[in-house]
């Protein structure tokens, strides 16, 4: 199983730094198709996110500095609300995670697809408050289904805030700092922290994170939105095929 988990961590890594997400996304349902229930796969998901969040943040800092500004008011939402993870991870059961994992997938491909990548900054919106309660409720809900939360950022940020998508993914990934250590120190106080494959699977997406944020610099934009399409039209296949097909 180490092999697996390894492999495991350089692609989602690969996905983390190229798409600027967490990972989890893609993580939990290769994990559901190797033996690991809703939940395990959500602790392995979080601590992987720490790991490649972290490092893909910081390659990201060192090419855009402007964006640490906004990204600090959202990634606090975001903390605050990935407390509340904890709580909702013991009323809610395995299928209506899955569900709600699927939907979400559904609404980021209806999102991006219909939203123009390159932003707009006459319409760009900065609202503080607003960029806080979007954090919050997004750190909420996304640790309860084992993603950082990119996964529902970055589509809020082209669609409704006009953020250019690059900077926007940018923005996503740096906030899965803020909500994966919630939810990281939530599981972790209810005892639900899978800590020795969740390592695995971290330490080994850091290979993966450098390669794609390097891709990622070199993509066109309009290219980079039809592979983002791409990448989630996939994840909602194998979500579909695992909870109504196999």
């Amino acid at each position: 199983m180490v092999i697996e988990l390894s492999i495991f961590g350089i692609i989602t890594g690969f996905v983390s730094g190229f798409f600027g997400v967490g990972g989890g996304m893609l993580l939990v349902p290769m994990l559901l198709n190797v033996g690991f229930v809703m939940k395990e796969a959500v602790s392995i998901s979080i601590l992987q996110m720490v790991f490649s969040s972290t490092y893909g943040t910081f390659l990201n800092y060192k090419q855009n500095k402007n964006l640490l500004k906004d990204g600090l008011v959202i990634g606090f939402g975001g903390f605050v609300g990935g407390f509340q993870n904890g709580f909702i991870h013991a009323i809610v059961s395995n299928e209506f995670l899955e569900n709600f994992f699927l939907m979400i997938i559904i609404f980021s491909i209806y999102q991006i697809g219909t939203s123009s990548p390159l932003g707009n900054e006459t319409k760009k919106s900065q609202n503080k408050a607003l960029l806080f309660l979007i954090g919050f409720l997004i750190g909420a809900i996304a640790m309860s289904i084992g993603v950082g939360g990119s996964v529902m950022l970055t589509p809020l940020l082209v669609g409704y805030l006009f953020y250019n998508l690059k900077d926007a993914s940018s923005l996503g990934l740096f906030f899965v700092i803020f909500s994966s250590i919630a939810g990281f120190i939530s599981l972790s106080v209810i005892g639900e922290m899978l800590y020795y494959e969740g390592l695995i699977v971290g330490i080994s997406s850091l290979i993966g994170v450098f390669i794609g944020i390097k891709m990622k610099q070199i993509v066109h934009i309009k290219n980079y939105k039809k592979y983002l399409l791409i990448l989630n039209s996939l994840i909602l296949i194998g979500m579909v095929y695992k909870m109504f097909i196999k």
